[in-house]
C-alpha cells in the first residue's frame, strides 16, 4: 500500500458503518487523518468504530447519528463535528440502488426515496460543509456517483439518474469553489461488491458484471485508494472533475 500523506487532517464519511465508506475510512486512518463516521445506524457505526480502531493503531474515530435526507439533521451532525475539529475532508459515500425493474413499473416512492438520498441527501451535506470549507479556505470533497450515471443501466433508473445528478452537482460546485483552496471531485466505479449487492436482483448483477472488460467486480480498498489520493493536499489542479473506476467499462 503506497503512503499517503493525510497527517492532521479531519475528515467526515457519511455512510461509513460498512461498505466504500468503511474502506475509505480505514485506508484514511491508515494515512493519519481522524476520522467521523456519519450513519443513520447507530449500533452499525460503533461496532465499524470498533473494528477500525482494531484495525489501525492509534486511530481516532468519532461517529455521529444522522439523517441525510432531513436537512436540519444535517445542521446538526455539522455543528456536532466541527465543535470536535475543523473538517478538511467530506466523502459522501451514503446511497441507496432502490429496485431492478422498468421506469413504467418504478414504485414512485421508491424513486422518490433513492433521490432523497443520493441526491438530496449529499446535497444537504455538500451544503453544509462546503460553506465551512470555504470560510477555513481548505478542503476537499469527494462525491460517490457511479458508471451508471454516465451509461444509464437499464431496470435501474433511479439509481442511474440519482449518479447523473451527483456527477453535474460535483461539476458545478467545483467550479463554484474553484477560486478558493477547497476542491470538489467524484468518482464513477463499475460494480463492487459491498452490501449494497444485497439490494439487487442476481440477473442485475450479472448484467454489471458482462460489462467490465477485466471480467471482475472492483475492491473496495481499490475505490477507497483513489478516494484518499483525491482527498489529500496533492489533489491541487483537478476540481469538477469525474475520476473513472470501471475496470475498462467508461468509454468517456
Amino acid at each position: 500500500m503506497n503512503l499517503l500523506d493525510m497527517k492532521g487532517r479531519h475528515a467526515v464519511i457519511t455512510g461509513a458503518a460498512t461498505g466504500l465508506g468503511l474502506a475509505i475510512a480505514q485506508r484514511m486512518l491508515a494515512s493519519g487523518a481522524r476520522v467521523t463516521i456519519w450513519d443513520r445506524d447507530v449500533a452499525g457505526m460503533s461496532a465499524a468504530a470498533d473494528a477500525l480502531r482494531q484495525r489501525v493503531a492509534g486511530a481516532v474515530v468519532n461517529t455521529v447519528q444522522i439523517d441525510v435526507t432531513d436537512h436540519a439533521s444535517v445542521v446538526q451532525a455539522t455543528a456536532q463535528t466541527t465543535a470536535l475539529a475543523g473538517v478538511d475532508v467530506l466523502v459522501n459515500s451514503a446511497g441507496i440502488t432502490g429496485p431492478n425493474t422498468k421506469v413504467w413499473d418504478y414504485p414512485v416512492d421508491a424513486w422518490k426515496q433513492v433521490f432523497d438520498v443520493n441526491v438530496h441527501g449529499l446535497f444537504h451535506c455538500c451544503r453544509e460543509l462546503s460553506a465551512h470549507m470555504k470560510a477555513r479556505n481548505y478542503g476537499r470533497i469527494v462525491n460517490i456517483a457511479s458508471v451508471a450515471g454516465k451509461d444509464g443501466n437499464p431496470n435501474a433508473s433511479a439509481y442511474s439518474a440519482s449518479k447523473a445528478a451527483v456527477i453535474g452537482l460535483t461539476k458545478s460546485l467545483g467550479k463554484e469553489l474553484a477560486d478558493t483552496g477547497v476542491r470538489v471531485n467524484c468518482v464513477t466505479p463499475a460494480a463492487v461488491k459491498t452490501a449494497i449487492f444485497d439490494q439487487m436482483t442476481p440477473e442485475h448483477i450479472q448484467f454489471m458484471l458482462s460489462k467490465i472488460p477485466m471480467a471482475r467486480f472492483g475492491e473496495p480498498e481499490e475505490v477507497a485508494a483513489m478516494v484518499t489520493w483525491l482527498s489529500t493536499e496533492e489533489c491541487s489542479f483537478s476540481t469538477g472533475a469525474v475520476f473513472d473506476l470501471s475496470g475498462g467499462r467508461s468509454t468517456y
